[in-house]
């Protein structure tokens, strides 16, 4: 990173819980023993190829922004063992459950950051990944507060320089102003084509979509969901 960059990165602020309730002393065991073997290592410089990031042979890269309970990032893991997915999750309870799954369906395909996505996303080399999955993210709902969303001019910025020439951005939300908001700030950017013909296109789960339990619960307070697929350009 240049110092440009450095100066440029303190006047962004991360948003969000780090901690929840305390870890049971099994839990904190699990996060304490596994994360240090799936963590990536920012202060080292990235691996050519990136995929050797994993130990298994792995032909694309997929990186998945805020994985909450993990119950999507597993899901596609052992779905597609030939795909490297690298979760970004800084709430440390999430992080566990996931490594606890980790642990339990012995997925290798799998490498974790536990802080600021941007950070991992101003590492990466440039057009390096496939797919970049942003799922329900906080959407922020206070007009006062939009600015924090993480869909913004600068991480579409970083999301176009990371990504694959025809690579994909996936994001799903349950809330109608942040859909909206998305769909303004690509059409906008000008790098990214929304790959939807028909309303079916956007209403429509993504193929082999599992539900999560955020999911159901938007569902349950009648909030429908939005699954919007852009490509670079």
């Amino acid at each position: 990173m240049t110092d440009m960059e450095r100066r440029g990165r303190a006047t962004e602020a991360f948003f969000g819980r780090r901690k929840g309730k305390a870890l049971r002393e099994q839990q904190a065991e699990t996060l304490n023993s596994l994360l240090p073997a799936f963590l990536i290592d920012l202060s080292a410089a990235p691996p050519a190829p990136l995929t050797s990031l994993f130990p298994v042979p792995v032909e694309r890269l997929r990186l998945e922004i805020g994985f909450g309970g993990g119950e999507h990032l597993i899901h596609r893991a052992l779905e597609t063992p030939s795909t490297g997915f690298i979760g970004v999750e800084p709430f440390v309870n999430s992080m566990q459950k996931l490594l606890s799954r980790i642990g339990e369906t012995g997925a290798a395909n799998i490498r974790v950051y536990n802080d600021d996505a941007t950070q991992l996303l101003d590492w990466l080399p440039d057009a390096s990944l496939d797919q970049i999955d942003l799922l329900y993210p906080d959407p922020w709902p206070k007009r006062k507060h939009w600015k924090r969303r993480f869909v913004s001019k600068t991480n579409l910025d970083r999301f176009h320089r990371v990504l694959k020439p025809g690579g994909l951005f996936c994001f799903a939300s349950d809330i109608d102003t942040y859909v909206n908001w998305t769909l303004l700030k690509c059409r906008d950017h000008g790098g990214f084509d929304w790959m939807a013909d028909n309303a079916a296109d956007w209403l429509t789960p993504y193929q082999g979509w599992p539900s999560t339990r955020y999911e159901a619960k938007a569902r349950r307070e009648g909030r429908s969901s939005a699954y919007l697929t852009f490509r670079k350009i």
